[in-house]
């Protein structure tokens, strides 16, 4: 098997709604274990949110999740962004739609200096999406 990289987002108390979002945007199969499941809560308040989800599409697209339990630090920022990018003009548009919708578009998806179309956006959780689907080729 080779080793893979998968994003991993940390959320606070919603990762169950960000990944079933993240499910209707990409499709594919959603599993989620819950504190409470994997016997780890610490304070039964823990006990619904999600431990581990992990989402992998049909394209072959793996997304991690988990919630930030209130006793560990939590601080979302700008530090990091999700890439997607392939020729796949109607697959890519059509994820750029969803993760878009309700979020925030920094960048328009338009043609780019390097001949792609790109685009930049923060989805309605906060995470930064990069888009870019290939040009014709020179």
């Amino acid at each position: 098997m080779p080793t893979r990289l998968n994003p991993y987002l940390s959320f606070r108390n919603n990762a169950r709604e960000a990944m079933e979002f993240y499910k209707d945007v990409f499709g594919g199969e959603l599993n989620i274990g819950t504190f409470a499941e994997f016997q780890a809560s610490q304070d039964p308040s823990e006990d619904p949110l999600v431990m581990h989800a992990q989402l992998d599409t049909p394209t072959g697209l793996t997304l991690m999740a988990s919630d930030t339990p209130q006793r560990m630090d939590y601080t979302p920022g700008n530090t990091f962004s999700i890439s997607l990018s392939g020729g796949d003009d109607a697959e890519l548009r059509g994820y750029w739609e969803k993760l878009s919708e309700g979020g925030t578009v920094t960048m328009p998806l338009n043609t780019a200096i390097w001949g792609d179309t790109f685009g930049m956006c923060t989805d309605k959780f906060g995470v930064q999406w990069l888009v870019n689907i290939a040009g014709p080729k020179q």
